[in-house]
């Protein structure tokens, strides 16, 4: 019977830093994101473009259009972040479907596993998008006009309303932590199961349906982030 582990397992250790199969994997795809940014830069700049640029190109204006939709004017400043959202996301939820991870085995610990099937990545993505939420509002509408969504002393209800959106901000990290991390670690799961009591042809609709969940999950939290964003930096009326 295959053995499901919540927690990311220690693969081994690093001048006493703790090095995790979900990392190794994290690592992994930076690099390979970091290859196709500076192949698209070189194609960019060749005299003759190719196939590849105009590829990756159409990619990233679909991605640019879906932004667009809600961040409006505001696309171009916001889209490096948003789209690294989405790309690091669903690059780590494919990567775990390609074959050998979290079956190619060392010192009895899968070497490699999907990143976010793990609950402090999606905690770290979390708290990193509700934090720049709070730095643009703040940067937007300036301090005091961006507090005064969370304090206003001018009636009670106003007062109250202030302390629901204080719990609401809050709540994002829990909401983007656990959605994530419940989705792709069922996915996780699901794959496990089906490899093992069935052969690989049959596991073969469940694959293709983790790659659709995967990408499902990178847009909602990029488009949840985008839409909390243009939230912040509207002024409260």
């Amino acid at each position: 019977m295959p053995e499901i582990s919540i927690k990311a397992e220690t693969v081994f250790r690093v001048l006493g830093f703790r090095l995790t199969n979900t990392l190794l994997l994290s690592v992994v795809v930076l690099v390979f994101f970091l290859i196709i940014a500076n192949m698209y830069n070189r194609a960019a700049n060749a005299p003759k473009k190719g196939l590849f640029f105009y590829f990756i190109n159409f990619l990233l204006k679909s991605i640019y259009q879906l932004f667009e939709s809600v961040l409006k004017e505001k696309t171009d400043y916001f889209f490096p972040i948003m789209a690294s959202f989405f790309l690091f996301i669903i690059l780590q939820n494919w990567f775990e479907l390609i074959p050998g991870v979290g079956s190619v085995l060392y010192h009895g610990v899968p070497l490699l596993r999907g990143n976010e099937a793990d609950l402090n990545s999606t905690l770290s993505l979390a708290l990193i998008s509700v934090i720049l939420i709070q730095v643009f509002g703040v940067k937007f509408l300036g301090f005091r006009g961006y507090m005064s969504k969370f304090i206003n002393f001018r009636d009670p209800i106003s007062f109250f309303t202030g302390l629901l959106e204080i719990i609401s901000e809050f709540s994002k990290i829990i909401s983007f932590a656990f959605r994530l991390f419940g989705n792709i670690f069922a996915g996780e799961v699901l794959l496990t199961i089906m490899a093992f009591l069935v052969p690989i042809l049959a596991s073969f609709p469940f694959l293709l349906l983790e790659l659709f969940v995967g990408f499902i999950q990178a847009l909602v939290f990029a488009m949840l982030t985008a839409v909390f964003v243009n939230m912040a930096i509207t002024k409260h009326h």
